[in-house]
């Protein structure tokens, strides 16, 4: 594997906190990474660190082979990085934004001028070139964030909670411009803790608390974590549903996903034998049941234990 990202034993402590507690991984080049898991987990610690912002307390990492602690200056040039606040100038204009952020990086004029005619192309901002920042809905702001990470042409992105606040059609349009430069052959590697967005992704890193529970892609982590059957489940009170289903043995997991409730079950148990009389005896009604593929969070349900909807 042409690895491109890579921590070995990493722990990053603010006090007797630690946010980062001992993370191991590799990111291949060409690869769409994420880092999935709630807030607070350390996502974002972690991507500060890689793009030399932090320090780690102790471990070791590299990023386009450059050191994270000893050569972080020289990371800062290597790489693309587009935080969950945006680092736009609202008073300026898009193009204006994006030549600022050429002259950041080191651009000379016309390459500044070349680089920001294509990156305008490729985020689809052509047309809105004159328009303040400040006027751009929330979509096109994100846009521009990109862009401005893309001018310089880095071998590398990181993407910290990039969709944060977005609809669902806006981050999948997004995710469109996220497969454009795997595609050309840029690491994009993306925190995120909306469990349908890290589908999208090549590979996963699971984090938790500062460790890293589980990686791999996602068809992987669902074989790996999750056997037996999953249903999904209405029902009329899901809260009790759930503390039902908790207290019985048979039944692997059992969390609240939206209005309804995710159960999964042994391979040789069934829904309507094994948990309708569970439910009745405790005097709640069955809407309906259904068996269902199982998701990311159900993963994330098996290996710690909670799960509380897309965003979690």
């Amino acid at each position: 594997m042409n690895t491109t990202v890579y921590l070995q034993d990493v722990v990053k402590r603010f006090g007797d906190f630690a946010a980062v507690d001992h993370i191991s991984l590799e990111v291949a080049g060409g690869e769409i990474f994420g880092f999935l898991g709630p807030n607070g987990a350390g996502k974002s610690t972690t991507i500060r660190m890689l793009c030399g912002l932090l320090k780690p307390t102790s471990g070791e990492g590299r990023v386009h082979g450059l050191d994270i602690v000893h050569q972080s200056e020289q990371i800062k040039a290597k790489i693309g990085y587009m935080s969950q606040r945006f680092s736009l100038y609202q008073d300026l204009r898009v193009e204006e934004n994006m030549r600022f952020f050429g002259g950041i990086y080191g651009l000379d004029t016309k390459t500044c001028k070349k680089r920001t005619e294509a990156v305008l192309s490729l985020t689809g901002l052509t047309d809105r070139r004159h328009s303040l920042t400040r006027e751009l809905p929330g979509g096109l702001k994100q846009r521009l964030a990109l862009g401005c990470a893309l001018l310089h042409k880095p071998p590398v992105i990181f993407l910290d909670e990039p969709t944060s606040g977005v609809d669902p059609g806006t981050r999948r349009r997004f995710w469109d411009l996220i497969y454009v430069l795997a595609d050309e052959g840029v690491t994009v590697f993306v925190t995120t803790h909306y469990m349908e967005e890290a589908e999208y992704c090549n590979r996963i890193g699971l984090i938790d608390r500062g460790r890293l529970i589980a990686s791999g892609s996602p068809s992987e982590l669902k074989r790996r974590h999750l056997s037996g059957k999953i249903y999904e489940m209405t029902t009329t009170d899901v809260l009790a549903a759930v503390e039902a289903l908790q207290k019985t043995p048979h039944v692997l997991d059992a969390a609240v996903f939206g209005r309804a409730v995710h159960v999964r079950l042994a391979p040789d148990l069934d829904a309507a034998q094994d948990v309708i009389p569970i439910l009745s005896a405790s005097g709640l009604s069955i809407q309906g049941i259904t068996a269902i593929e199982p998701t990311l969070e159900d993963v994330f349900v098996a290996l710690v234990g909670h799960g509380s909807g897309e965003n979690l």
